[in-house]
């Protein structure tokens, strides 16, 4: 169990690509299902995606070297809330969408990372872009859930996700259209997140599609990690360079 989460070699990297189609397959079917009426088809489908989890992250915590940190990881919590909701749908769909922190999390291992670096080009030059969009999105969908999970019941201008969804990024870009409001000190103090948060999110990923293109390298005499992409040596400290490089 520990090669196939852990280990650097066909059937791990096969593994981990789909532990991530399930986690985007999974977020997909959360937003869908909130378009359609609770039917004992739903209920179903919730209940297998939850033994998917659960078999998920017991693995997970089998093959820690550390459960007891491993547990006391935020996300590990959402990862929780999640299980319980799609194993319980009586809790309510809502905490299912955290389901997306799962992606953030697993997008962020080392073994996963390395894959990608080396099985895509793409991957390689737009690494930071990739990571600035993920963080921005997963917090967009997060917070869409929580507007949706604590205000459909209430609140009339929230009736699915995508009016959740145009809520979050109205408040995010602070456009503030005024015809969707959260109602109460909870939903007050959710669109200041949104705000507080979702700016510097969205500044990050706008720095880092704006700025020079550089290529990741880490220097081995004073650790520079960032260079121009023909840069035969390090500028901070003049050390010859061997950036490999998929040539022309």
């Amino acid at each position: 169990m520990r090669a196939l989460y852990e280990d650097d070699n066909e059937a791990g990297e096969r593994f981990r690509y789909a532990l991530l189609a399930f986690d985007v397959t999974t977020i997909a079917f959360v937003v869908a299902t909130s378009f359609m009426p609770r039917h004992i088809t739903v209920e179903v489908v919730d209940f297998i995606v939850g033994l998917g989890l659960l078999a998920d992250f017991s693995a997970r915590l089998w093959i820690a070297r550390r459960p007891w940190r491993e547990l006391s990881h935020p996300l590990t919590w959402a990862d929780l809330v999640a299980i319980v909701s799609f194993l319980a749908p009586i809790v309510g769909e809502g905490g299912g969408f955290l389901r997306v922190l799962r992606t953030l999390r697993l997008m962020r291992t080392y073994q996963l990372v390395k894959q990608l670096r080396g099985d895509s080009a793409f991957f390689r030059r737009n690494q930071e872009v990739i990571f600035a969009a993920t963080n921005l999105c997963v917090f967009i969908f997060v917070m869409t859930g929580l507007v949706y999970e604590t205000q459909h019941r209430t609140n009339a201008g929230i009736a699915n996700y995508v009016d959740a969804l145009y809520f979050t990024v109205t408040s995010l870009t602070t456009t503030g259209y005024g015809d969707i409001t959260l109602h109460g000190t909870g939903g007050r103090l959710i669109s200041v997140l949104i705000m507080i948060f979702g700016v510097t999110l969205f500044l990050r990923l706008a720095q880092v599609l704006f700025r020079p293109v550089k290529v990741r390298f880490a220097c081995p005499t004073c650790g520079l990690q960032r260079h121009e992409p023909d840069a035969v040596c390090c500028k901070a400290c003049g050390t010859v360079l061997n950036i490999p490089d998929e040539g022309s």
